[in-house]
């Protein structure tokens, strides 16, 4: 079992990428931002790459999903950002194609997954207005119990339950800080099961805790070998040779590219379906963390950008074979999809048909992610390519484990915090004033310094 990044079209003159001397003269920088976050993980602050291997944690979620097994036919995370991002890309990857679609047989007992991750009304009383509230398990994830959108669906949820006459703590499970925040106290005075997310954990990088995990264990995927596949990276990356960190290499060729050559947006295009929300999921990573001001004030940051192949050669290839020659393309390959699909033997003497036959449709996959990447790298086009040997638990937490320390690291280089989110506060301050939060005061009198609209600037 392995996980490969060939970034040979990454590297030299003639692929549009990093002269390679350039990526040797980097080994120091590396070493320092390696040093760095050695520091934040040894001092307590950062705990992702710890929580992989905490017995108790595990114990913690095993223990409750065994509790429940087989009393749901529905469970429903009520989360925003990483506490919905994250595990709906587990489910994505390592259930069945179509998990929510197929019967209760082809599911093996095991509960349907929904994520409302936004408080648009017409979906939750889309949703909530179909389900059997009955066979119904409602994950509440958030680290301060504070989240408005996901205490909002709480609230609502709770008021539900309540009219049909169901226990609350039989029905809702909190995921949250263990010690702090509103929802430990609520926890208390409902009788709810409240699981932990522990505190040197950020909401982008919890999804291997129960943030994930418990989702995960309840759809029957294997957390055991998700956490070592994870594990097995974190001790891959436990080196200060960049050459020889997997993250680091991917950190140190994105932080280049962007910083020196330009290179201000990654695409980031799994050759996979069952990859297709990761890519969603690590949009949300990279960017969150990345984006910021310095100490000095300047802004920087790439821009991840989602795409799929092979669907999207056919809707954004084009721009980035022609468009600004500001990307690099990360593709996720896999060897071994676990099945395939003959194209048969038929009309021969048509040309646009007759070559398919006798090929496969995952060599036709292959072939294409291949073909692209090539082409890319002939018009001077920067890319990479992370190679799975399957998808399947492991290599899933493998690959988790290896974006999240690639930008933990990328935030050393860069220069900034990639485990806050400042940017966003003000957004929030400005929401909890409108609506009426107790303490907002001073968020409410900036909000009325803003000039009305002018309706010279409307049409």
């Amino acid at each position: 079992m392995s996980i490969r990044i060939d970034y040979s079209n990454m590297i030299g003159g003639a692929a549009g990428g990093i002269p390679a001397e350039e990526w040797m003269s980097s080994a120091a920088a590396f070493e320092n931002a390696h040093a760095g976050f050695t520091r934040l993980r040894e001092g307590g602050k950062v705990g992702f790459a710890d929580v992989v291997g905490d017995a108790a944690l595990l114990e913690q979620v095993e223990s409750y999903a065994d509790s429940v097994t087989g009393r749901y036919a529905d469970v429903v995370i009520l989360g925003i950002g990483g506490s919905a991002l994250g595990p709906v890309a587990l489910r994505t990857a390592l259930s069945p194609s179509g998990w929510n679609l197929l019967s209760d047989d082809a599911r093996g007992g095991f509960p349907r997954l929904h994520a409302l991750d936004n408080v648009d009304p017409v979906t939750i009383a889309a949703l909530l207005g179909r389900l059997a509230l009955a066979k119904t398990l409602f994950i509440v994830t958030s680290k301060s119990g504070g989240t408005a959108e996901t205490m909002s669906q709480f609230l609502i949820v709770h008021e539900r339950l309540g009219n049909a006459g169901l226990t609350i703590a039989d029905h809702v499970v909190f995921i949250t800080d263990p010690a702090q925040g509103a929802l430990r106290p609520l926890a208390a005075t409902l009788g709810v099961t409240a699981l932990d997310i522990p505190p040197s954990v950020g909401g982008r990088f919890s999804v291997l805790t129960a943030v994930g995990t418990l989702p995960a264990a309840l759809l029957g995927i294997d957390i055991r070998s998700l956490l070592e596949g994870a594990a097995d990276m974190a001790r891959r990356c436990d080196v200060a040779r960049a050459s020889e960190n997997p993250a680091g290499v991917y950190a140190t060729l994105q932080w280049l590219a962007d910083t020196r050559h330009g290179k201000r947006i990654n695409v980031f295009m799994p050759y996979s379906d069952p990859l297709r929300d990761m890519a969603a999921w690590f949009v949300q990573l990279w960017a969150e963390s990345l984006g910021k001001h310095t100490a000095d004030g300047e802004s920087v940051g790439q821009t991840p950008l989602p795409a799929l192949g092979a669907t999207d050669q056919h809707s954004q290839v084009q721009l980035f074979m022609e468009g600004p020659e500001d990307k690099t393309v990360t593709f996720v390959s896999v060897s071994d999809r676990g099945m395939d699909v003959r194209i048969p033997h038929a009309f021969a003497d048509v040309k646009e048909l007759g070559y398919l036959g006798g090929h496969t449709l995952g060599e036709l996959i292959d072939v294409e992610q291949r073909a692209t990447a090539g082409a890319l790298a002939k018009r001077g086009r920067p890319n990479l390519t992370i190679n799975l040997d399957r998808v399947d638990e492991w290599h899933v937490g493998g690959l988790i484990m290896l974006l999240e320390l690639a930008t933990a690291y990328a935030g050393q280089l860069y220069g900034v915090d990639a485990f806050d989110q400042p940017g966003v506060e003000l957004g929030k301050q400005f929401a909890y004033a409108l609506l009426g939060r107790p303490g907002a005061d001073a968020a409410r009198k900036e909000w009325d310094t803003l000039p009305e609209p002018d309706s010279r600037w409307s049409v």
